[in-house]
């Protein structure tokens, strides 16, 4: 199996972020498979692998460079067109193209949808986002009624909806770093995340979104937007409540009646079971497999199956329509 190098422009500071946690995450379970290294590319760091740097080395065939940073795909993908190059895509939107050279490893099913529309030449893997272990219900005494984390929330819900609910309720609005998540998760009854305003204003597409899901696992119950990857296992009425429905009283009284409902519903063990680590190892294993097996055999065949260009989809567009036109010709004559 190659060795796997992914790529980010930094591991903290300025590029730390949760796309940035969970790409690294991700590498984490890939060393449990292969080796799999780090490697920067904007800034140089200390005992880290530097891409300009790597590069100059005469043999990368037994490599493979997993990209992930939308906003740097395009130019990196171009750079390492000589090299075997994986996409590991979190959101879509970017607007970029992919050659059917490059498999592409997503996150969701919303964005696998997305490049599988898009791209529909490429190799294509699901490949969710892996919720640890320590992120799990403790049954402790729950003394936070509505819990809120400040970045990616809609300003209906920051300047509406939680100052109706400071009235009647104990809110936590977190807007720094929390050093235990899970513990926080632990003590909060509800979970409010609307993060579908947030994401439109970014212009792509909520990749998996990780908190909500945590929530869940900690046996919080979430009003959330269900925009993006989070259709992927939101499910309003069954495991979650959609925030942002109508109207603010009405969110109010949905939540307020939750809050004061001491058996309200939780998610079953086996929901979060397939987002825990074995089953992402086990998947990344088979996915690693397939992706090694077609940079083996890639080289003895030519991708020559069309793509689905603007210019293919309009004249596929004007054969139909002629076809249709000549069809109707016929049975005209036929009368």
């Amino acid at each position: 199996m190659r060795t796997l190098y992914f790529l980010v422009p930094g591991t903290g500071g300025k590029f730390a972020c949760g796309g940035l946690w969970a790409e690294l995450k991700t590498l984490n379970l890939a060393q449990q498979i292969c080796n799999a290294e780090v490697v920067t590319y904007r800034q140089r760091e200390k005992d880290t692998l530097f891409l300009d740097d790597l590069l100059k080395e005469n043999n990368l065939d037994d490599v493979i460079f997993i990209i992930s940073w939308g906003f740097d795909v395009a130019k990196l993908a171009a750079k390492l067109k000589p090299y075997n190059v994986v996409y590991h895509a979190h959101s879509a939107g970017y607007g970029f193209n992919l050659p059917s050279s490059i498999p592409i490893i997503t996150v969701s099913r919303n964005t696998m949808g997305y490049w599988g529309q898009k791209s529909p030449n490429s190799l294509i893997y699901y490949l969710p986002n892996q919720i640890a272990d320590e992120f799990r219900n403790f049954h402790l005494e729950r003394d936070i009624d509505v819990l809120v984390q400040a970045r990616k929330s809609s300003e209906y819900l920051l300047k509406e909806l939680i100052p109706a609910l400071q009235y009647q309720c104990n809110v936590v609005v977190i807007d720094s770093y929390v050093e235990d998540l899970p513990g926080l998760f632990n003590r909060a009854k509800v979970y409010l995340y609307d993060s579908a305003e947030y994401w439109a204003q970014q212009r792509v597409s909520e990749g998996f979104g990780l908190q909500p899901m945590e929530a869940l696992a900690c046996g919080c119950q979430v009003f959330s937007s269900v925009n993006g990857g989070l259709s992927d296992y939101l499910d309003p009425g069954f495991n979650c409540y959609k925030i942002a429905s109508y109207s603010k009283e009405y969110d109010v009284q949905r939540i307020l009646k939750i809050i004061g409902n001491s058996e309200s519903r939780l998610v079953s063990k086996n929901f979060i079971e397939e987002y825990r680590t074995e089953n992402i190892i086990r998947r990344l294993q088979i996915i690693l497999d397939d992706i090694n097996n077609f940079f083996d055999t890639q080289k003895h065949y030519s991708a020559n199956i069309k793509s689905l260009t603007k210019s293919h989809v309009a004249q596929s567009r004007l054969k139909r329509i002629w076809g249709k036109l000549q069809q109707k010709y016929l049975s005209r004559n036929k009368r």
